[in-house]
């Protein structure tokens, strides 16, 4: 490899490592002969960077010029950092050496913007049509849609990429003009609408020719910035659930602003980036998703923010005494999903189990409830009687902040994101 080429890509992988909206496949897609490579369903290898941020592929920018002068971006143009661009044949061929190599499974590209949308967008189909067409590349790739590209250049990248999408950035449009005054939201939403589109109509072409051309199989995802602007978390969920109501929308992303550009006065001015506060904002997005609560149930006017302290489940299950205890042995699967401490699959396990007899806390355990949160929200054989409406509220979350703090002081290294169950 040609020590220029290995240059850039130290500059452009360095570049790229603020977009968090880096995702695994959703499609699968197996190695066939005369091709390289391939994409399974249940997404690739992982691997973790120095920062601590999960990846599974190589990530990397066309380019890190930018004409865009937005002001969290490390990439923006009135930034003395240093600049490099790859030709489409450095890409292709850098792609297919580190696959060969087995450094990686597939290919996340992004680009900063260059001359206009279209002309960036371009050179990046190109990238992707050449490893498909020429090198007959079959493993994953996920390409990040420039705003304000055109419909045609959408639809291309569709053919050849699984997932596409456009990060979306700032939550409201007012604060977008203050802080990217080069962009719109319509310039974001555009694109988005041309990838749902793309997807809805292969997924018709589909069921009437079986061999008729896939269109982003893996769908589209998206990335919000949390703090570095003025919004609640009301605000950054309701923009959340509005995007998953669109059938092309796989995974919402959000990414704790982090302070690159400390000298502009628009931004905050923060130490580190507020990483509880993007675990919270994943783990409300795990409840809307699968967990069956709207958004009105996690934040509303007398919440607008999430509960830093506690995770938002639990955090509801506190403020609605009234709905517990909950009988396992009796209740629906809708209402066990909301005991803190149950998560999907031993939710559904316990509706098959109660079937054949009744549960016990013995049994919860094996099943893999956690007991220490659930056993104040439940009631069932041979539990004790000692829920949340004889303990008040506030001593439940006293009990649990203080079991948690304790751990966190005896093992730091427990401070990481946790699903909620």
């Amino acid at each position: 490899m040609k020590e220029s080429v290995l240059d850039k890509l130290k500059v452009l992988a360095e570049s790229a490592k603020y977009d968090v909206s880096c995702s695994s496949s959703g499609t699968t897609r197996r190695n066939k002969p005369g091709e390289i490579g391939s994409a399974r369903g249940w997404g690739i290898c992982h691997s973790f960077t120095e920062d601590g941020r999960c990846v599974s592929l190589l990530k990397i920018m066309l380019t890190n010029y930018c004409i865009f002068d937005c002001a969290y971006c490390i990439n923006r143009k009135t930034n003395d950092i240093p600049r490099a661009t790859l030709t489409v044949q450095e890409l292709v061929e850098l792609t297919i050496e580190f696959y060969r190599r087995n450094y990686i499974e597939g290919l996340f590209l992004s680009s900063g913007i260059i001359n206009n949308p279209d002309y960036t967008m371009e050179r990046m189909v190109r990238v992707v049509k050449e490893l498909r067409t020429v090198y007959r590349y079959n493993g994953y790739i996920h390409m990040k849609s420039i705003p304000g590209a055109s419909r045609e250049l959408v639809h291309e990248a569709g053919l050849y990429a699984d997932r596409l999408s456009v990060n979306i950035e700032i939550p409201t449009e007012k604060n977008l003009k203050i802080l990217a005054p080069d962009k719109d939201r319509k310039s974001i939403l555009q694109p988005m609408s041309y990838i749902g589109q793309g997807i809805l109509i292969s997924k018709e072409e589909k069921q009437k020719f079986r061999k008729a051309p896939r269109f982003a199989p893996a769908g589209q995802s998206t990335q919000m910035i949390v703090g570095a602007s003025g919004e609640n978390d009301k605000e950054i969920l309701y923009v959340s659930d509005a995007l998953y109501k669109k059938p092309s929308m796989k995974r919402v992303y959000f990414s704790g602003f982090i302070p690159v550009n400390s000298y502009d006065s628009r931004l905050p001015a923060l130490n580190q980036a507020p990483l509880v506060r993007e675990n919270r904002l994943y783990q409300a997005d795990w409840l809307m998703r699968f967990y069956q609560f709207r958004v009105d149930e996690i934040v509303d006017d007398s919440y607008p923010n999430l509960d830093l302290e506690i995770d938002p489940k639990l955090s509801w299950a506190l403020r609605h005494p009234e709905s517990f205890p909950v009988d396992i042995n009796k209740a629906d699967y809708h209402m066990i999903l909301r005991v803190p401490g149950i998560g999907v699959k031993s939710a559904n396990i316990i509706v098959a189990s109660r079937r054949h007899g009744k549960l016990n806390a013995y049994h919860l355990k094996k099943i893999g409830v956690v007991m220490k949160k659930a056993q104040y929200f439940i009631t069932c054989n041979e539990l004790p009687v000692f829920t949340v409406n004889e303990a008040k509220p506030e001593y439940i979350r006293k009990i649990l902040t203080e079991k948690k703090k304790r751990k966190l002081k005896e093992d730091p290294d427990q401070l990481k994101i946790i699903f909620p169950e």
